[in-house]
């Protein structure tokens, strides 16, 4: 980048501090959860909207791409930089401007942890229920731009359902601010929503408003194990109809049972093809309650072993085998693709049978777990990145991965985002009138494309070339 531009950058965020352009730097943004690397041209760290705003008042007179970055902790390529761009790293506006108890609402910048929001709040007896496994480290922003979810969704919603507003700026150097503090608001067309999911194409989010809610007294839990597949799914389906709304219903196939088994015992039998983590929350006489109800369900759809706990102690015992998974899985193969697809509920055996003809096809190890109170899984394929054979055959699986389910009615992602690892699969899930209205509300957003490019919609369509 040569030396004109960074010297409009500097100006932009007043500081040279806030400007990276050594080796070791770029090295340090050049890549995501993924195991993908592309280094950026500079890396800058704004700590405000104004400053925000003035670098991609630059970008947009340069026509240079800006690719918005939180921690970098997304799993579908949509923060990585692309060749030439500007990382604009969003890390250092980490405020928590506001929590406001009397308007059940939290106001953040974006690079707030999702995990301090969900600490801050709580201790004022709040609850801020969107729990991505990264929780620990992934920021408010990342959470905004994938809609995220996590294992609390089937209960409370994603990402989107508590953004009350938001503040974006914009190609050019406009900013945005959209929605507000109130729960209701059908004024004007409801761009927040348009901005949440839409993973750095359309704006920078700089300013998130989100609504809380009273934080739940008790968590009870109950982990049962399956000989069949089928039987942990029609579990879930008969809590569900006797109205046993859980907090979690989480799924772990034989494999990553064993994963879990050998990383730490659990004393869990690996000879089961599933097993089910299911909690619910409340009133802690009426959460006992449900989870008694809910383990006289699992036992008559077939559970072999059912263990419940009898406070929330207990349930953070159970819970640890859950949160075992990834680290379990990692110590499996020097690398691994965590997949992210969503299926009807009732086409998760078949999934799960489809994903195991994928792993013999293309001889590869695959572990399941995810989310199966809502239909989302997360086939891990486990591989070696050092060998391009076998690099082949795992995108060959991934793609089939997608393919299925999509053929199930489902879809290519339920929360970590399309990014750049999907982007030629949109066909299989959007029809092309879709597809093009969406490259249209990019280029109203972003006409010179500087936006995040390459990511989200198949390049062709967002070039405009159909």
């Amino acid at each position: 980048m040569n030396a004109a531009i960074l010297s409009e950058l500097r100006a932009a965020v007043q500081d040279d501090i806030r400007l990276s352009v050594a080796p070791e730097d770029l090295a340090a943004y050049a890549y995501d959860g993924t195991w993908a690397e592309t280094a950026p041209a500079v890396v800058v760290h704004p700590d405000s909207s104004e400053q925000t705003a003035a670098v991609l008042r630059v970008a947009h007179a340069r026509r240079i791409p800006v690719v918005p970055r939180g921690s970098g902790t997304g799993l579908a390529g949509g923060s990585l930089p692309v060749p030439g761009a500007i990382c604009l790293n969003l890390a250092r506006m980490n405020r928590i401007i506001e929590i406001s108890r009397g308007d059940s609402l939290a106001i953040a910048q974006p690079g707030v942890v999702t995990q301090d929001l969900q600490q801050a709040v709580e201790k004022l007896g709040l609850f801020y229920p969107p729990d991505p496994a990264s929780s620990y480290q992934c920021t408010l922003g990342g959470n905004v731009a994938t809609n995220a979810g996590g294992p609390r969704c089937l209960k409370y919603g994603v990402t989107s359902d508590y953004v009350l507003g938001l503040t974006v700026c914009l190609p050019g150097g406009a900013i945005m601010r959209l929605g507000g503090r109130t729960i209701k608001n059908v004024t004007g067309y409801n761009l927040s929503q348009l901005i949440v999911g839409s993973e750095g194409t359309l704006g920078v989010v700089t300013e998130i408003v989100l609504r809380l809610i009273p934080r739940p007294d008790a968590e009870r839990t109950a982990l049962a194990t399956f000989s069949r597949m089928a039987d942990a799914c029609a579990a879930v389906g008969a809590m569900l109809s006797a109205g046993i709304v859980p907090l979690l219903a989480e799924l772990m196939d034989r494999a990553t049972i064993r994963a879990v088994e050998e990383f730490r015992s659990f004393g869990l039998p690996t000879d089961v093809e599933a097993l089910l983590l299911i909690a619910v929350d409340g009133d802690p006489a009426l959460a006992q309650s449900a989870i008694d109800s809910a383990a006289d369900i699992l036992r008559g759809a077939g559970a072999r072993d059912v263990r419940l706990s009898r406070s929330s102690e207990e349930s953070d015992a159970l819970g640890e085998a859950r949160r075992s998974v990834s680290p379990a899985i990692a110590r499996l193969a020097p690398h691994k693709l965590g997949e992210d697809v969503a299926v009807p509920r009732s086409r998760i055996p078949e999934m799960v049978a489809r994903l195991q003809d994928i792993a013999r096809e293309n001889a590869l190890d695959i572990v399941v777990y995810g989310h199966i109170g809502d239909g989302n899984l997360h086939p891990t394929l486990l591989c070696d990145r050092r060998d391009n054979a076998v690099m082949r055959r795992v995108e060959r699986a991934a793609g089939q991965m997608l393919e299925a389910a999509v053929a199930l009615g489902g879809t290519l992602s339920g929360e970590h985002g399309i990014g750049v690892f999907k982007r030629d699969y949109m066909r299989l899930a959007c029809d092309s009138e879709a597809l093009r209205r969406m490259a249209a509300v990019k280029r109203v957003f972003d006409p010179h494309g500087i936006m995040n490019p390459g990511k989200k919609l198949p390049e062709e369509i967002e070039k405009g070339a159909e």
